[in-house]
């Protein structure tokens, strides 16, 4: 079913705990400041305690909104991620809604302290298992929603090879990790059906971030050249966070505020179900 057209009407957020991962920088950052500019109580997930405390400063300062906490946690590492959510949960019994948004893209094969390969563990596993972590805060919030960013990826993953080790590509590894991130959204948006809890994708379109730093020169060159701003994709993602328009749509995939699809592999409910029993026996869940 797909939902209404998007209205340039979106709901105040105020009393509302709202938790973006990769909110120091791009894309983050800017959803950081539009849900506090909304009055939603922000908490940055960030790895780097330096740059995500400059960037708290300067999301205050725009939004005149003081609630805006950092919590520290490397999305490649579940012992930090466990860490992290225990502090959350120490301090929040509600968490409104949660936004999917850090990754990162490796030109080499590198692993993570748990010896799995870093962006299937950043990209996949670390929002896999953060958010399975806070279903609780989640529940308890509802009506609560999800959002996963991502993109339109065409690369299966290959099961025998997760990590790697067999055949390591990189722009078909971090291609296979988004991937993921469809499967895994689609498939938490049919496990949550009716609780409250709507979980939904989002692809912000090729966006001027510290993303693809280390990507090829052409895939930077061509970042730079047609890119959009990191505000602009940011828009998209305040309007699912808030907007009465979308209250009850889950387990679609977005863009520019309007539902796009996704390849016919990404929809196999085999294949979602499968990259989850993986997923937790991965994440130890």
């Amino acid at each position: 079913m797909q939902p209404p057209s998007a209205s340039n009407v979106d709901a105040s957020l105020q009393g509302k705990v709202c938790l973006v991962t990769g909110a120091n920088s791009g894309i983050g950052k800017a959803t950081a400041l539009a849900l506090a500019r909304r009055g939603a109580s922000v908490v940055m997930l960030c790895r780097d305690q330096t740059r995500a405390e400059t960037a708290r400063a300067e999301i205050q300062a725009a939004s005149g909104k003081e609630a805006v906490e950092i919590l520290l946690a490397d999305l490649s590492s579940h012992a930090s991620l466990r860490s992290a959510v225990t502090e959350f949960q120490s301090k929040h019994s509600q968490l409104n809604v949660l936004v999917n948004n850090a990754a990162v893209f490796k030109p080499t094969r590198t692993v993570t302290s748990e010896k799995l390969e870093t962006m299937f563990a950043t990209n996949h596993l670390g929002p896999f298992l953060l958010t399975n972590l806070l279903l609780n805060q989640l529940r308890a919030s509802a009506p609560a929603r999800i959002l996963v960013v991502t993109a339109p990826s065409t690369v299966a993953p290959n099961f025998d090879d997760l990590q790697g080790e067999k055949r390591f590509s990189a722009l078909g590894s971090f291609g296979a990790s988004k991937m993921c991130n469809l499967l895994f959204t689609y498939e938490l948006a049919r496990q949550l059906a009716g609780t409250g809890i709507t979980v939904n994708a989002v692809h912000p379109g090729i966006v001027k971030s510290p993303l693809m730093k280390e990507a090829p020169p052409p895939l930077r060159w061509l970042t730079a050249l047609i890119g959009t701003s990191p505000e602009k994709a940011a828009e998209t993602l305040a309007y699912l966070a808030s907007s009465p328009d979308v209250a009850n749509v889950t387990g679609n995939f977005f863009k520019d505020k309007r539902a796009i699809d996704s390849n016919a592999y990404s929809h196999n409910e085999q294949v979602q179900h499968r990259l989850w029993e993986v997923s937790m026996a991965l994440t130890e869940m």
